[in-house]
């Protein structure tokens, strides 16, 4: 009889096992979900340029503002922002980080800790088609609970080990947060969480129109995008430091 209970075990935990095995996914499944939930890599590698533009509130700072942010491809990022009648500017133009002071508005080169975070910032659809080019790699982790709904897990592994985490909707594979290491205000290394809402179709792609980020696990700014424009032809030296 103990023999026949152990037998019966086993061919049911075999089961088990070849069931949750042929349930789970590969992470190049769910890469290919991901990238198709956007609209599909045809429609991503079609974009050249793109700019956003909406407005922001700083909760911490009991601010509101206007932003514009560019991307061209493969490498180049601005983002102007407006608030109290200053225009910040950062800005990747490819080889050089750099940013406007809005206090006096003199324009230097960022620090080496804001350079690599604006050239991560900056990387395009290359980087996510050819990530070995760059020295980064995917993984698949344990699916996390975040309120009453599990989400497929996305590390996004930079060589130099820094990580930036993608939380998918299991029944969408869009984007709903993301979470990586980051650089405060203050210039302290904080834990930041963009939380990504309100998709509308844009052209050929699905664009988070509302995005709210999160500091240390405090509410830090909310973004509300109103205008987005792709291939609008953006100039290189639209990303240039004036003067270089």
């Amino acid at each position: 009889m103990k023999k026949i209970f152990i037998s019966a075990f086993l061919a049911v935990f075999a089961m088990s096992l070849i069931a949750a095995y042929a349930g789970a996914q590969t992470l190049q499944q769910v890469m290919d979900k991901m990238v198709a939930a956007q609209g599909g890599k045809a429609a991503l590698e079609a974009v050249k340029d793109s700019t956003y533009s909406g407005t922001a509130e700083l909760i911490q700072f009991g601010m509101n503002g206007t932003f514009t942010m560019y991307h061209k491809e493969p490498n180049r990022f601005r983002m102007d922002f407006e608030v109290m009648g200053m225009v910040i500017t950062q800005a990747y133009d490819g080889e050089t980080a750099w940013q406007v002071n809005p206090q006096d508005g003199t324009t230097g080169v960022m620090n080496e800790q804001q350079s690599v975070e604006m050239k991560r910032q900056a990387m395009g659809n290359d980087a996510l088609f050819n990530p070995s080019k760059f020295g980064i790699s995917y993984e698949l982790k344990a699916k996390e609970k975040v309120g009453d709904k599990e989400y497929v897990v996305l590390d996004q592994v930079f060589k130099d080990g820094f990580r930036n985490t993608m939380y998918l909707d299991p029944d969408t594979y869009l984007i709903y947060k993301t979470k990586a290491k980051t650089i405060s205000p203050a210039g302290t290394e904080v834990e930041s969480e963009t939380v990504m809402s309100d998709y509308q179709k844009e052209g050929d792609l699905l664009v988070a129109k509302a995005m709210t980020i999160y500091q240390s696990g405090q509410e830090f700014m909310r973004l509300k995008i109103s205008k987005v424009a792709f291939n609008g032809n953006l100039d290189d030296t639209q990303f240039k430091m004036p003067g270089k």
